[in-house]
């Protein structure tokens, strides 16, 4: 295992013990909103300072993104590393003790995500992958699944929730594939929506306006289990422009042919 990736784990980890007990008393929870259906909790800050903590101790020139203290560049500036850190990706998920949600950390060398982790507290479910090294779930390795046709396939996807101008376009999608799927979902926590599709749980997934750190973990994680990820141009911009679509060989084609065909001109690749 990578040096790194264990570090991720390590880190992973101790910011599930902060979740994992702040889940024991919701009612004291204190919540702000950073925006419309957009929450922040004193859990997400704390899980963010370990998860920094453990990361800056091990590999203090590395750089930081993460969701809620921003970006920082490490002690050297201009590192060609940068961790990407969500530490609690489907916070709403949580305050309402609705059990999906997940620390997702992720390293990126000159902007190519190399390790992973993706970790769901509640269910002890730690999704690793190392660039080139496969894609595991605690330690046995996954791969998505065999699924060819859109018809079979059981896709993810997450609603628009904070900004809404291609909320038309969304819906076009979303009423084409209710029709031509086995089934849509939306569970509300984008990282382990991509790691669903890593392990064979969903067979493709498709949503706009992510960020950085909701994407990068999921995404290594799929490719390394043999699937596909991209934008909405089947390029690999889906990091700058936060729209993605991932899925298995086969039906991430089928999927991707679907967007596209209700891209409107003001949506981004």
């Amino acid at each position: 295992m990578h040096p790194a990736l264990n570090i991720l784990i390590k880190a992973a980890r101790r910011a599930s013990q902060i979740i994992n007990r702040a889940s024991l008393d919701l009612e004291h929870l204190q919540v702000t909103t950073k925006r419309q259906s957009d929450f922040v909790t004193e859990v997400d800050r704390a899980a963010e300072a370990a998860i920094i903590e453990v990361l800056r101790e091990a590999y203090p020139e590395y750089g930081i993104l993460a969701e809620e203290s921003g970006q920082t560049a490490g002690s050297a500036s201009g590192s060609e590393y940068q961790w990407i850190i969500d530490p609690l990706d489907g916070t709403t998920n949580f305050i309402h003790g609705f059990p999906q949600y997940a620390v997702s950390i992720a390293l990126a060398h000159r902007g190519q995500i190399t390790q992973s982790v993706v970790f769901d507290t509640v269910h002890n479910e730690m999704f690793t992958a190392s660039k080139g090294g496969g894609a595991f779930l605690n330690e046995r390795r996954i791969r998505v699944s065999k699924c060819l046709r859109l018809d079979e396939a059981l896709i993810g996807t997450g609603f628009p929730y904070r900004i809404y101008d291609h909320i038309d376009a969304y819906l076009a999608i979303f009423k084409e594939l209710a029709r031509k799927t086995a089934g849509i979902r939306r569970p509300g926590a984008a990282a382990l929506d991509l790691a669903y599709v890593a392990c064979g749980r969903f067979d493709g997934f498709w949503e706009f306006g992510l960020s950085p750190w909701d994407i990068a973990g999921g995404a290594l994680l799929i490719s390394e289990a043999g699937g596909l990820v991209s934008d909405l141009a089947g390029n690999e911009n889906y990091l700058q422009t936060g729209n993605l679509v991932a899925g298995t060989p086969k039906v991430f084609a089928q999927l991707l042919q679907v967007i596209d065909s209700h891209r409107t001109p003001g949506l981004a690749a």
